[in-house]
């Protein structure tokens, strides 16, 4: 298992990580089989979305943004449900082919980590799982 630390600079936000995440299936030697992207944390997230503009992240957090608003009475006293809530929606894990060494991503289609209670450093885990080349 590889462990990929990332650090978010806002309450909320969307970092890349396809460069990282290929690289390290690159670096795995695995010709056919799987990757696993895990974040162990209950205000983040893992999602498979468009790399290729910019704007799309931003709709996608201002969505969220709409549907969890911060102004309801929340119950949970830390003040950070609306990211628990987030991070539900979205889920905290993916699995990805690997299809002859490589990442099997949608041309457009990119690996991002989803902050929704930042700034923090963060973890990501990989399992990289089939046959070697």
């Amino acid at each position: 298992m590889k462990v990929i630390e990332v650090s978010s600079l806002s309450k909320e936000e969307m970092i890349d990580i396809t460069h990282i995440v290929a690289k390290i299936v690159q670096d795995e030697k695995i010709e056919n089989g799987i990757c696993l992207i895990y974040t162990p944390h209950t205000t983040a997230g893992i999602i498979i979305n468009e790399n290729a503009d910019p704007d799309v992240r931003r709709d996608i957090l201002m969505m969220l943004k709409k549907l969890v608003p911060e102004s309801l009475p929340y119950s949970h006293t830390e003040g950070n449900s609306p990211a628990h809530i987030k991070s539900a929606i979205i889920g905290n894990s993916r699995i990805v082919p690997i299809n002859k060494g490589r990442l099997s991503l949608g041309t457009w289609e990119g690996i991002f980590f989803c902050e929704f209670d930042g700034p923090r450093k963060r973890k990501v885990y990989l399992e990289v799982l089939g046959r070697e080349r």
